[in-house]
């Protein structure tokens, strides 16, 4: 089933938010599924959680924020006039991928039309179309598109395996959650990557923000950081100085650019550009104990000026929103 279609339960078709456990493709959510009402139990649930399948089952119903809340249903509810007909997911969007993945990418948020829409991050507007671009031509995803939950992409190819993530999983409004509800979705990063951690080789910031709440995550699992704090730039590199808990090698945090619509037209993010970050990601990924320079700089292999570094504030420099 596609999202353009009706939900099993609801014949008529309709708006979101779309009930869990009700037939949306990669719904990991069940009808009993425990709800955090509160950002207190979104910890507790996020600390608790033992599973990735359990992890995303918990985020999908998450509702400690009440403007989030508020704002993704009711953009479920209306939609927009280009996707007329079509369900809106509607709820929070959980990380998506390999299981096991050696690179994770992190976004900042949903987009309204985008992930708020398909219920799978990066998947449905300009921002995934990108990435998914980006990603099949450096061998890291089956096909070069992400339309919709049941569109058969996989995040795995001859490079690598990848899951995708953000720092916030509900959709905010003007793109822009606030100190509150970033603190209050930051447990759920805090135990994707300790769940991740076994096999983790690289994650990779989508952008200013993005790369902040990663910072933020590994110190909370006990990694310290370096002194000045690495900063971001497209093709920033940081490797960390020790494994996160429970891994067996020092992740290499990359940053890059968002591919939001604003930085692609724009052409401040290229394809080329995208592609050289996700291919490093890809080296190093397969590279025993990482390489990557300590120091935050950003690196450049010689294609051009993909290895700018970011000035200014990230969130307006970047014009950030996952997909």
């Amino acid at each position: 089933m596609s999202p353009t279609e009706p939900e099993p339960d609801n014949p008529a078709g309709g708006r979101g938010p779309v009930a869990p456990g009700s037939g949306w493709p990669g719904d990991p959510a069940e009808p009993d599924t425990p709800v955090a009402a509160d950002p207190g139990a979104a910890r507790h649930y996020a600390e608790s959680a033992r599973t990735l399948d359990e992890l995303d089952a918990q985020v999908s119903v998450c509702r400690a924020c009440p403007r989030l809340v508020g704002w993704r249903e009711q953009v479920a509810a209306t939609g927009r006039r280009s996707y007329a007909g079509q369900r809106y997911w509607g709820r929070p969007v959980p990380g998506w991928g390999v299981e096991a993945p050696r690179i994770l990418l992190v976004g900042l948020a949903p987009a309204a039309h985008g992930g708020n829409r398909t219920g799978r991050v990066f998947t449905g507007d300009r921002s995934g179309d990108h990435l998914a671009a980006a990603l099949h031509r450096v061998g890291l995803a089956a096909q070069p598109t992400s339309d919709h939950a049941g569109d058969g992409q996989r995040l795995s190819g001859p490079r690598g395996s990848v899951r995708m993530t953000a720092a916030v999983h509900c959709a905010p409004p003007q793109n822009r959650p606030d100190r509150q509800e970033a603190a209050a979705c930051a447990p759920w990063l805090d135990a994707e990557l300790r769940l991740l951690a076994p096999g983790l080789a690289v994650v990779v910031a989508l952008g200013g923000i993005a790369w902040t709440a990663a910072l933020a995550a590994i110190a909370r699992l006990g990694v310290p950081s370096a002194r000045p704090r690495p900063r971001f730039g497209h093709g920033a590199s940081w490797q960390l100085p020790q494994p996160l808990p429970g891994g067996s090698r020092r992740v290499v945090l990359l940053g890059s650019y968002h591919p939001s619509q604003q930085n692609t037209f724009t052409g401040r993010l290229t394809p080329a550009m995208t592609d050289s970050v996700l291919a490093r990601a890809a080296e190093l990924s397969d590279a025993t104990g990482g390489g990557a320079p300590g120091t935050g700089e950003p690196w450049s292999d010689g294609g051009g000026g993909h290895s700018r570094r970011e000035a200014g504030t990230p969130a307006h420099q970047d014009h950030e929103t996952t997909g």
